[in-house]
């Protein structure tokens, strides 16, 4: 995980709290002709067990809180909405949506028992307003010899598919999606010993009874030492308290019941395995918590240029494609792959039967290949590449976090009975891009995102479990960073809260018309 370099120092400024994160960052980075990814990332590095950790003392619990670290999370802070940079490269037609979502369903009628093979498949573009706010203040966790307070920022999300209707010119609008919750910085760490005055207020101290054999190891009156049973010099078993143990063998221990002020300074001490949270709560009945960090190129955690997607054969990887293994991989494979750069293969619109389907594989995949939103329909991550494609990229920072990590701590996925029943919910993995975009002479802030959530539901043929990818791609500039006719479109379709007409709560995302 990363911490602040000058933690120290940063304990005694006074928080600024009129200035937003993001201003403060800017204004630096115009005076020493740096960026703001680059000015903010400078004044962290990771933290390793000989690293000093500081010692909580309850008079700097307030400047603690005053002074929450949010990491990276800080250039967040904002409202965030769809951003369309050019046209589509494959169609040549405008962007109607920046995002793109794959859905994958039971069809009706199926179930676990009984035509595996039948699936619904939803591709659409979505337009989203996504707002961040910081909380005020460091959220304290509390775990005795260890203090942790966490840089909170909250996040609403909301979702709207954008559909052409045929045979009219206006677009068709439809809420799809709603979520809110929070992202956590993990990092500020304190340890925290026992003092006189926490031993006394949070339990009590038991006086040690006087007919206790070994009172008079107790100098302070109550059972704080820790006593070992070893033969003396005439080979007499003796108690003797640790400072007069001397090395010697023994054979029975008395554990203390009570702290000792100072108890807790020799650790264990904590250190988080990761940075970053996020815990969210999606109305169709799940709730999310992923952990994960900023992904570092070497030693930069800004690393230099745009993201880097693949292109051709290359493309064709399964953990960003909305065909799983398990759905049978459209007959190709990592090694035989399908070029997503070209036109999908002839089979992809032919009538398939026993001759040119004799395994009932390609029909099992046919229509997401052959979806008008092709290649996103396939991988739709294809979609931020293509939209940042000719931008100005200085550099970007990369968050990744999943639901279910390779080792350590563990994030999780809670349904409700329905969602658990019938389509479980049982792994998330996201990815973050911040990115410093050059337009006119001044940086930018780009953000775009890929999250892949995996469903389980029926079995294949042989009784083994089909993993079905649901995937979400987009990208977002600041609403006062984009043009004035796509914040029309915007206003027009999130309105405050407030205003008068405002839509109804959003509709499920897996509607099917």
């Amino acid at each position: 995980m990363l911490k602040r370099k000058n933690e120290e120092d940063e304990l005694n400024l006074s928080r600024k709290t009129a200035t937003p994160a993001e201003k403060a960052i800017l204004k630096a980075s115009q005076e020493d002709n740096k960026g703001i990814l680059e000015n903010l990332m400078e004044g962290y590095g990771k933290l390793l067990i000989e690293d000093p950790i500081r010692p909580f003392h309850v008079e700097d619990l307030q400047k603690i809180v005053d002074n929450v670290d949010y990491g990276v999370l800080k250039v967040l802070e904002g409202t965030w909405v769809s951003y369309n940079s050019k046209s589509d490269n494959q169609s040549k037609k405008p962007f109607v949506g920046s995002g793109v979502h794959t859905t994958i369903m039971p069809s009706p009628g199926t179930n676990s028992g009984g035509i595996p093979g039948k699936y619904s498949f939803d591709c659409e573009e979505y337009i989203e307003k996504l707002i961040f706010n910081l909380v005020p203040g460091g959220v304290r966790n509390r775990g005795g010899g260890n203090e942790q307070f966490c840089g909170a920022i909250k996040y609403e999300q909301s979702i709207k598919s954008v559909n052409q209707i045929s045979g009219e010119s206006t677009l068709k609008y439809t809420p799809i999606h709603e979520e809110n919750g929070m992202y956590l910085w993990l990092s500020d760490v304190f340890n925290h010993a026992a003092t006189a005055e926490s031993i006394k207020e949070d339990r009590g101290i038991h006086a040690i009874s006087p007919d206790n054999p070994n009172k008079d190891l107790y100098k302070s009156g109550y059972q704080d030492e820790t006593l070992f049973l070893v033969k003396n010099e005439l080979g007499q078993d003796e108690y003797v308290t640790l400072e007069n143990l001397n090395g010697r063998k023994y054979s029975e221990i008395i554990a203390s019941k009570e702290l000792k002020p100072g108890t807790g300074q020799t650790g264990p001490y904590f250190i988080p395995d990761y940075s970053i949270s996020r815990s969210g709560v999606i109305p169709h009945g799940s709730t999310i918590t992923l952990l994960g960090d900023i992904a570092p190129s070497g030693s930069n955690y800004v690393i230099p240029g745009p993201p880097q997607f693949p292109t051709g054969n290359a493309a064709w990887k399964y953990d960003h494609l909305s065909i799983s293994r398990t759905m049978g991989g459209a007959g190709a494979s990592e090694t035989n792959p399908i070029n997503l750069d070209q036109p999908a293969p002839a089979w992809v619109f032919e009538t398939l039967n026993d001759q040119n389907d004799p395994g009932e594989n390609k029909i099992y995949t046919q229509r997401i290949l052959a979806n008008d939103l092709y290649p996103y329909s396939v991988r739709p991550d294809l979609r931020l590449r293509d939209s940042i494609n000719g931008e100005d990229i200085k550099n970007h920072i990369l968050i990744q976090m999943s639901s279910k990590n390779k080792t350590g701590a563990q994030g999780g996925i809670l349904n409700v009975p329905f969602v658990n029943r019938f389509v479980p919910t049982v792994e998330m993995n996201m990815s973050m891009w911040i990115e410093t975009v050059i337009e006119d002479g001044r940086e930018i802030l780009q953000l775009q995102y890929e999250q892949i959530i995996f469903f389980e539901f029926h079995f294949g043929d042989d009784g083994g479990t089909t993993s079905w990818p649901h995937i979400q791609v987009n990208t977002l500039r600041k609403i006062e960073d984009i043009p004035a006719d796509q914040r029309r479109i915007i206003d027009e379709q999130f309105p405050d809260a407030n205003f008068i007409g405002a839509p109804a709560a959003s509709g499920c995302p897996y509607h099917k018309e």
